[in-house]
């Protein structure tokens, strides 16, 4: 075990597919918590958590790298958006992802929709 502290998103993501690599290759759980734990440097107790949560779940999305992307926008657009994420209980940077990457899902379609 390293103890270096909590894992993030990302390397949870992983270990949890790790997880459920190991149980789609025929591994009994028990096994797939110790290989896991091994190949991560984690306690079996952890490894164990991710076994249950991919029984769970299932495999989940690896989250992207986030970067700062810094824009100049008119104050009255600014005031707007974050009402608007306030009153629906969503980040900034969550409505900012989901408003850009509906916009250029639809420009890469066209204006005709494909």
């Amino acid at each position: 075990m390293t103890g270096a502290g909590r894992a993030g998103a990302k390397q949870a993501a992983r270990r949890i597919n790790a997880a459920g690599d190991l149980l789609t290759a025929g591994l009994t759980v028990a096994e797939a918590i110790s290989t896991l734990a091994e190949q991560h440097g984690i306690s079996e107790r952890q490894a164990r958590r991710y076994v249950e949560r991919v029984q769970e779940v299932g495999s989940i999305e690896v989250p992207e790298t986030k970067v700062v992307f810094t824009v100049k926008l008119p104050e009255s657009v600014v005031v707007r958006f974050r009402e608007y994420a306030r009153a629906n209980r969503i980040t900034l940077s969550g409505l900012a992802t989901r408003v850009l990457s509906e916009f250029l899902r639809d420009a890469a379609a066209g204006p005709d929709g494909g």
